[in-house]
């Protein structure tokens, strides 16, 4: 049981590396995009805000796409960003629920030991206070 427990920990904490690894890779390209196709993008660092502010759809208005080409490469950075988003917030929800549960499988484990203690100590007392039998004689 530990093993599996160990492998859901680096699957969830891999998940949640590589969907932050793919949220930069994203904003990383988004923001190149708008710097080559959005003529009011003048640096590489007002195309990864236009990018983060398009993929987390705040859109606060300082930079806006312009063009149908950037326009359309909006879409397509809102709904690869929404996805990832999602994914970095589903990872992390993943590693809480995952913490929560080990810690009630801990709860639970600890009870069970003592039930079976208490199980054990009730055979022995049901066994001291039976008479001792004899065997039947032929």
């Amino acid at each position: 049981m530990a093993r599996r427990t160990t492998y859901r920990h680096l699957i969830t904490r891999r998940g949640l590396t590589y969907s932050l690894a793919l949220c930069l890779l994203i904003l990383g390209l988004g923001g190149l995009g708008f710097w080559l196709v959005e003529p009011d993008v003048h640096s590489f660092s007002d195309g990864l805000w236009l990018a983060f502010t398009t993929a987390a759809t705040v859109g606060y208005g300082d930079l806006v796409p312009t063009t149908m080409l950037s326009r359309g490469f909006a879409v397509v950075v809102v709904l690869l960003g929404l996805a990832v988003l999602s994914l970095v917030t589903a990872s992390v929800a993943a590693m809480l629920v995952e913490n929560e549960e080990r810690q009630m499988e801990g709860d639970l484990l600890h009870e069970l030991s003592a039930l079976r203690a208490e199980v054990q100590n009730l055979r022995s007392e049901v066994r001291a206070l039976q008479p001792r039998q004899r065997p039947p004689t032929t």
